[in-house]
């Protein structure tokens, strides 16, 4: 019985295999606060970060949930405003990028070549803040083909780990892959008025960033039994869920690098993260 091929994007440049990337995207007011040390490192992405041109970006955002992993397949992103009660400017603001249907078919091919039985297509869905709102920092032109994939909150870390781990093939094809979430993410507990940062969320972020940089994948797939507060910092894990997709898509041999470090509310850390994948 012959192997089914699964098509390859092909490169419109020749590109050294991409690094995957985490990024916390805190608080929707990321995209108008000038204060925020966070959106000074996103503007800064293509002259310090990342300097090489990818011909698509694939985000996994925490502000997409659903049963079965699902794309969007469509020919240009819409803006989705998926927030409440933020200053009138922001529901302004547009990021009208190019979708990436092929790119998108191309996710859904290595997803089922996996063993994932179901994966959805959604036809009309745009980029939600999880995306538009550091794509906009990052790439302003708004001119790179972006594709989004969904967690899937009720499964796992090693779920979301082996996800990424279908995806790799894509970063020797020219696709960016960033997933899209925040180190810690409890907005009941967030301190207005505070300018600490609350020990349990300075714990488990020191947790976190020390696992990743030694190496200790498997301990971050089982965050909820080895980090400190683990609960506390992720009630729900879907802002959390978008870095295992990172982290698996670079590989076991991948090093991790934290490439920003800040906090908003005493709470909220922005700490992102390049995984820079064996070459």
């Amino acid at each position: 019985m012959m192997r089914q091929k699964i098509p390859v994007i092909a490169a419109k440049s020749r590109l050294s295999v991409m690094d995957t990337f985490f990024i916390s995207h805190g608080s929707p007011t990321l995209s108008i606060d000038e204060s925020l040390p966070a959106r000074g490192f996103l503007q800064a992405w293509q002259a310090k970060v990342f300097s090489q041109r990818p011909n698509s970006i694939l985000v996994i955002s925490a502000h997409w949930d659903t049963d079965f992993p699902s794309v969007n397949v469509v020919q240009r992103n819409d803006t989705i405003h998926d927030f409440y009660g933020f200053p009138k400017q922001m529901y302004d603001l547009k990021y009208p990028a190019p979708g990436a249907p092929e790119l998108a078919k191309r996710v859904k091919d290595l997803l089922k070549a996996s063993g994932i039985k179901h994966v959805n297509e959604d036809r009309k869905r745009g980029l939600d803040h999880g995306a538009w709102v550091p794509l906009m920092l990052m790439y302003p032109e708004a001119d790179i083909p972006v594709c989004q994939l969904s967690v899937q909150m009720h499964h796992t870390g090693t779920y979301h780990y082996n996800i990424g781990k279908a995806l790799a093939p894509l970063k020797e094809e020219g696709v960016l892959i960033i997933g899209s979430g925040s180190a810690t993410h409890n907005l009941r507990a967030l301190q207005f008025e505070s300018s600490s940062i609350s020990s349990w969320a300075l714990e488990f972020d020191n947790w976190l960033k020390d696992a990743l940089l030694e190496g200790r994948y498997e301990d971050v797939n089982h965050y909820e039994q080895k980090a400190p507060h683990a609960k506390k910092a992720h009630p729900w894990p879907e802002h959390i869920y978008p870095l295992h997709v990172a982290m698996g898509a670079a590989g076991a041999n991948a090093k991790a690098e934290l490439i920003h470090g800040s906090w908003h509310y005493g709470a909220l850390s922005y700490s992102s993260y390049r995984f820079k994948t064996s070459r």
